[in-house]
């Protein structure tokens, strides 16, 4: 007879267990009287409690309660800014009545440039300490896994410095952080970015310099880029993920958020693991991205932060084939940090079932960090990352627009966040 692998924990009573796995196109499946089994951080077994009980030794598991709850994987935020200097509060006030150009008039800088000042103002203590503030929020809302990006610093010192802050918070608390080069944020404010020499000069110096010396340190596991118009041109945009590509760094892309001028072909082309934004991304580049197994990142909260006059529209992209995921765009002038609140968005305004919503903020968004085969998901094998719900049905989770519903956080096995007890081992994290 075979002998039942042992699990140290089971949740187990669930009233409905979400699996993030999809038993056809955009839906999930869901199991009543759910249970995962758990044995050293890992999944060893998942379905109905008589089956969990039939497949796993439970004699000595701890026993986590989820009885009229709601199980579900963690969240995974595959696009964030996540590491910035300060906030943009009055610029974001003033631009509910105001114009950029009225606003900047009044002698306030906007948008990236502002942010750029801001980060480089910053000492790196001082940016580590107000990121793990933003993940302590992140974890309460139920998110397991965060890209970070780069992208506020513009030159040698403080790009190296946003780097530095993503390895230190993957060390000091629990959520996996993924770490982006996004050193072709913008150009820097100091250079002229109309005269193409001082534009060469800038992507030479990320091209021969930046990319080698971030890969070589393991600084980043990506390399981002902004191709769009006035930012980097499509071909500027091939040198510089090129170049990553050549030292060991995935591609990663924002394109077609303003404009299209070919970003998304060029992601296909690479092909780039993932293409973020596509708010006026071709049919003719969604089946090419589609067939280059390029994931589509769209983020309902910046065009809702910026009013966007043509938000995204992810079906066509399901259409084609691709698959689609949510990312907060965790950033000063789109501050959130709650990815329920992205599917809410994704599902009123840019017209996702909630099934299609939770599929992309899951798995969806880990196949755009490369962790389909460790995260988004509750299968055997797979990290315990999981969250408990105290909803009484999955619709419930964007129905109530303010409510936060998660009780319970497990990374890793290990319960973080509780909210029946009290319990948050992040305090002896950090």
């Amino acid at each position: 007879m075979k002998t039942k692998p042992k699990a140290d924990c089971c949740i187990a009573g669930a009233a409905e267990l979400i699996s993030g796995v999809s038993n056809r196109q955009g839906r999930v499946v869901r199991i009543e009287n759910g249970a995962v089994a758990i044995q050293a951080g890992r999944i060893v077994s998942v379905g109905p409690i008589s089956q969990v009980e039939a497949e796993v030794d439970l004699t000595e598991a701890k026993r986590i309660d989820a009885s009229g709850k709601i199980v579900a994987p963690g969240f995974v935020d595959c696009h964030t800014h996540l590491v910035f200097g300060k906030s943009r509060a009055r610029e974001f006030a003033l631009k509910m009545t105001q114009s950029a150009a009225d606003v900047e008039a009044m002698g306030l800088e906007t948008g990236i440039p502002a942010s750029i000042k801001m980060t480089r103002e910053a000492a790196e203590d001082e940016l580590f300490d107000a990121a793990m503030d933003r993940l302590a929020c992140m974890l309460r809302h139920g998110t397991t896994t965060v890209e970070s990006k780069s992208g506020y610093g513009i030159n040698r010192p403080d790009e190296l410095k946003m780097l530095r802050v993503n390895q230190r918070l993957a060390a000091a608390q629990p959520i996996d952080i993924v770490s982006t080069f996004l050193g072709a944020h913008d150009f820097p404010p100091e250079i002229d970015r109309n005269d193409i020499a001082e534009r060469n000069r800038y992507i030479d110096a990320l091209v021969n310099e930046r990319i080698p010396e971030v890969a070589e340190a393991g600084l980043a596991e990506f390399c981002d880029v902004y191709c769009d118009d006035g930012y980097y041109t499509a071909e500027e945009s091939r040198r510089v993920l090129q170049a990553g590509i050549d030292h060991g760094l995935r591609a990663k892309i924002h394109t077609d958020a303003y404009s299209g001028i070919g970003g998304s072909t060029l992601a296909a082309e690479l092909p780039a693991i993932s293409a973020d934004h596509l708010n006026y991304t071709s049919t003719a580049e969604m089946s090419a991205m589609a067939k280059a197994s390029v994931v589509g990142v769209i983020l309902p909260a910046l065009d809702f932060a910026v009013a966007h006059p043509d938000p995204v529209m992810p079906r066509p992209m399901i259409e084609a084939g691709m698959t689609i995921a949510l990312g907060t765009n965790l950033n000063p002038g789109n501050w959130t940090e709650s990815m329920r609140f992205v599917m809410l968005l994704a599902c009123r305004r840019h017209r996702l079932s909630l099934e299609e919503a939770f599929l992309a903020a899951t798995l969806g968004a880990a196949k755009a960090i490369g962790r389909e085969a460790e995260i988004g998901s509750l299968e055997c094998g797979k990290k315990a990352d999981i969250q408990i719900w105290d909803i009484p049905q999955f619709e419930h989770l964007i129905y109530r627009f303010n409510h936060n519903p998660v009780v319970s956080v497990i990374k890793d096995g290990q319960i973080l966040f509780d909210t029946t007890t009290g319990m948050q081992a992040w305090q002896n994290q950090s």
